[in-house]
């Protein structure tokens, strides 16, 4: 386990938890080879300090800074190990989880110690003065042994309050005994922006010790605290990837260095990897195995997305209009959403993003607006859906819907069995290339049956076509329009392995809506694959 070259001088540190913290959250758990992954994707956005876990408490931390050790050369960040200071009564040389932070190999520790008098007595069940010893004498032998200490001070703010005079002397005996930097957490996530500003301007000004933060989100205030701090002079920040942690999780790494780097001008990553933000949040949210936030602040998908018609007229002139910064810097992109608000600027726009020329041709423009909000009308819905757009905007332009194939019919059929299971057959008829074509398929339910009735239809004719697998299925019922008459949304993405597109369907029947979305799915990937139309 080495380091090539930091990303940035030690003046300020970006100190990631996601390994720790972040992995507190309800949903996560992680392998060790899960957090190799994430450890790679963290150095190779540039954080200067990866807290790895806690080894010695358990056994998956304990063999990740083993693998770690061997099996990653860290470009720009260092690991960490993170631990308690020694029991009460002891001594930090002969304290068993003191020294499996030592056996971990990692260059620098972080200690959590008790900073509220109430947690000391009733937690540790100890005295102020021993607390104080502990964290002493901990940072001290750590210090002796060559290694970085950093010190969290868990439930700084509350203890703040209670006793500030305790808590400060936390702060002050750490620094004294050679910690690098005391971080003030506010572990129960309660502190107001304003608030952490008056405490940290404080603790620096009483104490003399360099300070970070370490933020939770239980009021929704992470990413706004930690920059509080550091504007009250903190130069240490502590977040997880994607705002994982514990109850609504910690500060979002994202947004506080997105933050730093394009507001305050600072230089915390190394040059050119801010525009690999987008790209490693979402790796990382693909490793712990949870959908990526579409409304995540920079890097979500919808970050840059814009709706209303108003929004597009004003881009279409100057994107900076209705954008506080240019999507690219973060490796995000711009999109323009087509809805019932859309107006002529908002398909002009759409049109250019998807690489289809509408010209000056107001009358296209005007009869392609008119069509959506007809089709919006009736329960569709184009901003879910940008392919089942697209073909329908190249409809339009060519005068004609493209197609690969034409239906003559489909049936689905459930057979409820004695047994109490249940078989799912579906029939397709179709014409394609000229040829009649009639295939019948089973599937796991009657959607799935008709996806592997069309997919046997048609591979012979367009082998483009075994690519491409069902990716995710959702069905709404929207307002019944005539007593308890309902319309059925259906929306379909697809992938091809190099990307996904979504297609919708409505129709009174989830499985008619079901047929059309799956028409527009395999329409577009041979779209995408090059393919000519025949029909």
């Amino acid at each position: 386990m080495t380091t090539k070259a930091n990303a940035t001088d030690d003046s300020f540190h970006v100190f990631d938890t996601t390994l720790r913290d972040g992995a507190q959250r309800e949903g996560i758990n992680l392998t060790v080879a899960d957090k190799l992954t994430i450890a790679r994707h963290l150095d190779t956005f540039g954080v200067g300090y990866i807290e790895g876990g806690w080894p010695g408490a358990n056994p998956r931390d304990t063999e990740f800074f083993a693998r770690a050790q061997q099996e990653i050369t860290f470009e720009n960040a260092q690991l960490v190990a993170f631990g308690a200071t020694r029991r009460a009564g002891g001594s930090a040389a002969e304290d068993p989880q003191v020294k499996a932070l030592l056996n971990s190999g990692a260059p620098v520790i972080t200690l959590v110690a008790k900073a509220h008098d109430r947690h000391v007595e009733l937690a540790l069940r100890t005295t102020l003065e021993e607390n104080l010893e502990m964290v002493r004498d901990t940072v001290s032998h750590l210090r002796e042994q060559g290694r970085r200490v950093f010190v969290d001070c868990e439930h700084f703010f509350d203890g703040y309050r209670a006793n500030a005079a305790y808590a400060k002397s936390v702060v002050r005996t750490a620094y004294e005994a050679g910690a690098e930097v005391v971080i003030l957490c506010d572990t129960n996530g309660g502190m107001l922006p304003a608030q952490v500003q008056a405490v940290v301007s404080t603790v620096v000004a009483d104490t003399g010790a360099r300070l970070g933060i370490h933020a939770q989100d239980d009021t929704g205030c992470a990413v706004a605290n930690t920059l509080a701090a550091v504007d009250a002079g903190a130069t240490h920040v502590q977040c997880t990837a994607n705002g994982y942690g514990e109850r609504v999780g910690n500060a979002n790494l994202f947004p506080v260095v997105a933050a730093l780097e394009l507001k305050y001008g600072m230089k915390v990553l190394p040059e050119g990897a801010l525009a690999e933000m987008t790209r490693i949040s979402h790796a990382i949210a693909e490793v712990v195995n949870l959908t990526p936030s579409t409304h995540q602040p920079y890097v979500g998908v919808s970050a840059f997305a814009h709706k209303a018609g108003l929004h597009a007229s004003a881009i279409k002139v100057d994107p900076d209009l209705y954008q506080h910064i240019d999507p690219e810097l973060v490796g995000n992109t711009m999109r323009m959403l087509v809805s019932d608000m859309a107006g002529r600027a908002s398909i002009e726009l759409k049109g250019k993003e998807l690489g289809i020329d509408l010209g000056d041709d107001r009358a296209l423009v005007g009869r392609v607006v008119e069509r959506v909000k007809e089709r919006e009308l009736q329960g569709y819905t184009y901003e879910a859906a940008d392919a089942s757009f697209e073909l329908l905007l190249r409809g339009e332009v060519e005068g004609r819907a493209r197609r690969y194939f034409r239906t003559e019919s489909w049936r689905a059929i459930v057979e409820d069995r004695p047994d109490g299971t249940h078989a799912n057959e579906a029939t397709v008829k179709l014409w394609a290339k000229g040829e009649r074509i009639v295939a019948t398929a089973e599937g796991n339910g009657p959607v799935n049956a008709l996806d592997r009735a069309l997919r046997v239809a048609l591979e012979r004719i367009y082998p483009q076509l075994a690519k491409l697998e069902l990716v995710d299925y959702k069905v709404r019922i929207l307002e019944g329009r005539t007593g308890t008459e309902s319309t059925t949304r259906v929306l379909i993405t697809t992938g091809d392995g190099t990307g996904d597109w979504a297609t919708v369907g409505v129709a009174e029947n989830v499985i008619a809506a079901s047929w059309q979305a799956l028409e527009d799915a395999y329409t577009y990937g041979l779209l995408r694959a090059g393919v000519e139309p025949t029909e």
